[in-house]
């Protein structure tokens, strides 16, 4: 049950970004997805990290640096330019290659050897998904498909990299979101100004959009999916990730009034049950203990053996 709980609350990050699409395209200024990138990641990063009210020590304040450009900072720019690049779901299909990174890194990396069972559950998420989202009409673009994939690449590596090095003795997730979210909003901040000038003007309706975008989409999101990479094995973790391009076709249809063809509806139910069954494939494999998980299983040791060992 304690493995349920986790896997839901999990499960409640990409299904909030799958929100994000809705919440740009009828609340925020067009045209500007690097300047909502920074105003995703780094206030929220800043807002966490006040409430953990702790800073990272020696060398995880590089580690914070990598796992923020991976997970954020390289992320979210090349999401963008993929998207804007790869019309007709293209770039969602992209995106949910990411578990198939996420397998074979976790492999290399973590020793975390995938089932058949799993690896069919990725390959079957993805063919679900593109049911979803492709058009007849999708048109492909080497720089769009060329951004996806790294952006995939990227996000899957940061994940790997966040289950591989865990976190510093004594520090929750919610620091280490905040440390991510940071120096993943400082990243983008000079892309931004680079490629689209100065800041928007926001009027009431915008700050809305990136409140919500900042706290739940962002903060509480991110907060979530790196807790669930603590608990669970990275293969589990991002096995849920098709669940944000389904959760974004359902919200354009209750919200935005786009219709669901038969397709997309067997599409849907094809993914959404790949999701399930990668869950309950990755339940059966042993999970290896990150660094936290080894620290604290030696210090469990150590008082368990103490009487031996003095």
């Amino acid at each position: 049950m304690k493995r349920l709980a986790t896997v839901a609350l999990t499960a409640l990050a990409p299904i909030s970004w799958g929100s994000t699409y809705a919440v740009a395209t009828e609340l925020l200024p067009p045209d500007r997805p690097l300047f909502t990138g920074v105003m995703r990641a780094l206030p929220a990063g800043l807002l966490l990290t006040a409430l953990a009210r702790t800073l990272p020590k020696g060398e995880w304040w590089w580690k914070s640096a990598v796992l923020g450009t991976l997970n954020i900072g390289a992320f979210f720019p090349l999401l963008f330019l993929s998207a804007y690049r790869l019309p007709g779901g293209v770039a969602a299909v992209l995106g949910a290659a990411g578990p198939l990174f996420v397998v074979g890194l976790a492999a290399l990396l973590l020793g975390e050897r995938a089932s058949l069972r799993t690896v069919l559950a990725a390959v079957v998420g993805v063919f679900g998904v593109s049911m979803v989202v492709l058009k007849a009409e999708a048109a492909l673009d080497l720089v769009g498909i060329v951004a996806g994939v790294v952006s995939s690449a990227s996000m899957a590596a940061g994940t790997v990299m966040t289950k591989r090095w865990g976190r510093p003795g004594g520090v929750g997730p919610l620091a280490v979101t905040g440390w991510q979210l940071t120096a993943g909003g400082l990243v983008i901040i000079p892309v931004a100004a680079l490629v689209e000038g100065a800041p928007p003007a926001l009027d009431g309706q915008a700050l809305l959009g990136y409140g919500y975008m900042m706290l739940i989409n962002t903060g509480i999101a991110y907060w979530l999916w790196f807790r669930g990479i603590g608990q669970l094995s990275a293969t589990s973790v991002t096995l849920l990730g098709p669940l944000s391009p389904l959760t974004a076709a359902v919200i354009g249809w209750a919200a935005l009034g786009q219709a669901l063809t038969p397709v997309q509806l067997v599409g849907m139910a094809i993914a959404f049950g790949a999701t399930v069954a990668g869950q309950l494939a990755a339940a059966r494999i042993p999970k290896p203990f990150s660094s936290t998980e080894k620290n604290d299983r030696n210090i469990s040791m150590d008082l368990t053996d103490g009487g031996v060992r003095r």
